[in-house]
């Protein structure tokens, strides 16, 4: 029994992985993680740990392989990953909260993306805009598309059916 509640997980953890990279790739391709405001489709689903502790290791998984797949620097893809590996966790420690659990992706982006693109990219700015630009990002993708995305899981009792 035990190990088919493993391979259950970890099939779990490999879907979500396995979306978040195609959401990524499709907000690069349309050009939504690209220029100011920066909107990764991908990160709504930032929301799953509220859902299941297996969500953790598909959401820093899928954030790793799709900061390889497009192309980010090294720190970016160590620490943007670590930053989500961060979040997700503090997401899951905070699901009985119905917004607060939406918070820690978006102020934890908001804090290290920007300095992983002054520091890591040379971008030109300052940190207060970046930072302004990423949390505006982060609020539409974690805040609007992620609430959005835990209401259906609610509705429609997603992850009790899984």
């Amino acid at each position: 029994m035990k190990s088919k509640t493993k391979a259950r997980g970890i099939a779990i953890a490999s879907v979500i992985a396995a979306v978040y990279v195609v959401l990524t790739l499709v907000s690069s391709a349309f050009g939504l993680s690209g220029g100011g405001v920066q909107i990764r489709l991908s990160e709504a689903l930032t929301v799953l740990p509220v859902f299941t502790p297996y969500a953790i290791p598909g959401l820093f998984a899928g954030c790793i392989l799709s900061n390889i797949l497009t192309g980010c620097a090294l720190w970016d893809i160590i620490l943007g990953s670590l930053t989500t590996l961060f979040a997700a966790v503090l997401t899951y420690l905070l699901r009985k909260f119905k917004f607060i659990c939406l918070v820690p992706p978006i102020i934890l982006n908001s804090i290290v993306i920007p300095l992983i693109l002054i520091n890591v990219y040379s971008a030109n700015g300052a940190l207060w805009y970046f930072m302004l630009t990423v949390i505006s990002g982060q609020f539409i993708s974690c805040g609007i598309l992620g609430y959005l995305l835990k209401n259906s899981f609610n509705k429609h009792n997603i992850f009790n059916k899984i």
